[in-house]
């Protein structure tokens, strides 16, 4: 899948076929998405590229810190979602979670409930996280704490880095198909011919049916 300069999809060719189109634009053919099917390229100054991506690199590294997602044993279903989006969220920007089910009252005799609670997180969460330190009771609270999986991380990243490069092509083709020449020109039909404003109505509504029905009516539009 080959993608233009300007973000415009340019649909399946060989590779020699895109290198002259490159090429033809003074610019440099750049595979962005080789884990794709098709994989994908990008028709871009691989030069400014590479700089963007130097500048990027001499950023500092991101620090990683502990979050924290509190729950209790009775948290419900739409709650959690919210907790785990957030949760996912930390370990794809490279931070730890703590994850702390919190007991009051007769709720620690219960204590099965809040492993049961931490059990369900981590089966949620799948293959992006991995548990560092098992469930276990500090006073009235249990807690664990878990780590991005890194791979699985990079390769969402890679993912999402795919979507946003074919996602122009898609957002442009819809506006280029409503914004056609041929309308432009029907308007302009209909606009011109006598200064007398019932004839200019009428003239606009046969200009209008001219161009759905048949050509031989363009004999009554024209000046």
């Amino acid at each position: 899948m080959v993608i233009g300069a300007d973000g415009e999809q340019l649909g399946v060719m060989t590779p020699p076929a895109a290198i002259v189109l490159a090429e033809a634009e003074g610019l440099d053919l750049v595979e962005v998405a080789a884990n794709s099917r098709p994989p994908v390229c990008r028709i871009m100054d691989y030069g400014k590229y590479k700089y963007e991506q130097k500048k990027k690199a001499g950023k500092p590294a991101h620090s990683a810190t502990l979050k924290e997602i509190k729950l209790r044993p009775g948290t419900d279903q739409h709650d959690l979602n919210f907790k785990l989006n957030n949760v996912r969220k930390f370990l794809m920007e490279g931070d730890k979670v703590k994850v702390t089910v919190m007991f009051r009252g007769r709720e620690m005799v219960h204590t099965a409930r809040g492993r049961t609670q931490l059990t369900e997180v981590t089966k949620q969460l799948g293959a992006i996280a991995k548990m560092e330190n098992s469930p276990r009771m500090e006073g009235r609270f249990m807690s664990m704490i878990l780590v991005g999986d890194r791979e699985v991380i990079a390769d969402l990243k890679r993912k999402e880095e795919a979507e946003r490069a074919a996602a122009p092509a898609s957002d442009e083709s819809p506006v280029e198909a409503a914004s056609s020449p041929a309308s432009d020109e029907i308007a302009v039909e209909a606009a011109s011919g006598p200064e007398n404003s019932e004839e200019n109505a009428e003239q606009g509504t046969e200009a209008q049916v001219a161009t759905e029905d048949s050509p031989a009516v363009e004999e009554n539009t024209a000046p």
